[in-house]
């Protein structure tokens, strides 16, 4: 049986990956639908 503390790690290193490739894969997708450049997407410096 696997440590509890091992099994918190995987999850704190699998989590965030996985919410990282569901969001872009989001994004794109709502970028190739609409036509939305990405730039428009990202707040301007300045």
């Amino acid at each position: 049986m696997m440590k509890l503390s091992s099994y918190f790690t995987v999850i704190m290193v699998i989590c965030p990956i996985y919410l990282i490739l569901r969001w872009t894969s989001i994004c794109l997708e709502l970028w190739f639908n609409f036509g939305i450049p990405p730039i428009a997407v990202l707040p301007s410096e300045g």
